[in-house]
């Protein structure tokens, strides 16, 4: 068994105690004078966009190594970190309005940030898509998509700084108080342990479902 095969459970028990754990440190945490209660989902929502953006720099970064190298490992990785960025980007877009209502007195913004969030979710779907309908060959086509949504996280986590915006800066999250950034780091812990094993996961079944289709070729050509 692979050593990454190995930390999949360690990391899934350590996620598992951390999130169980997770509602009494963010109960802690003191509520912010204008959102109350609501302003805590904050300590989820903020950690699923981070991570969204994480898996978003991975399925780009191993499609631009697939796109040179044709690399299987590099392809499984990118697949794997697409779906990711989906699951997380979802998470994100959820949780948003709904502490958005309470902040902003609106669900939706299209402001830059949000407006290129959405983008960026919508592009990754496309490469689930590719991936799923394409065909043979679709492969090339999903990387330089993958690699197309990678180029947004820069400019998603930048462009509150860019342009006046409801959004917060990014300055406000190292500037935070001790007691509401020790439950935001510990949350975002818990979901990087979970995210990364999701990730070798998802790795581990796309190897073996591409071990099981060499199987069967070898077979039919046998028979």
């Amino acid at each position: 068994m692979r050593l990454s095969d190995r930390l999949v459970p360690v990391l899934l028990g350590l996620s598992a105690v951390m999130f169980t754990a997770a509602p009494y440190v963010i109960d802690r945490a003191p509520a912010e004078a204008t959102m109350g209660l609501v302003q805590k989902i904050f300590y989820f929502h903020f950690p699923s966009a981070m991570t969204m953006m994480i898996a978003a720099l991975v399925c780009g970064s191993a499609s631009a190594v697939y796109l040179f190298t044709r690399r299987a490992g590099a392809d499984r990785l990118a697949v794997a970190a697409a779906e990711l960025t989906v699951v997380f980007g979802l998470i994100t877009l959820v949780t948003g309005p709904l502490w958005a209502r309470k902040s902003w007195g609106v669900w939706w913004e299209w402001d830059a940030r949000i407006t290129a969030t959405f983008v960026m979710w919508m592009v990754f779907n496309s490469y689930l898509l590719l991936r799923r309908f394409g065909g043979a060959g679709s492969e090339t086509l999903a990387a330089a998509v993958g690699f197309f949504g990678m180029a947004l996280v820069p400019f998603i986590y930048w462009s509150v700084n860019l342009w006046r915006t409801i959004h917060p800066k990014t300055s406000v999250v190292p500037t935070l108080p001790v007691d509401m950034g020790i439950p935001l780091w510990f949350c975002w812990t818990a979901i990087t342990l979970l995210f990364t094993a999701l990730l070798l996961m998802r790795i581990r079944l796309e190897r073996t479902s591409a071990a099981l289709e060499r199987a069967y070729l070898a077979l039919e050509d046998q028979s």
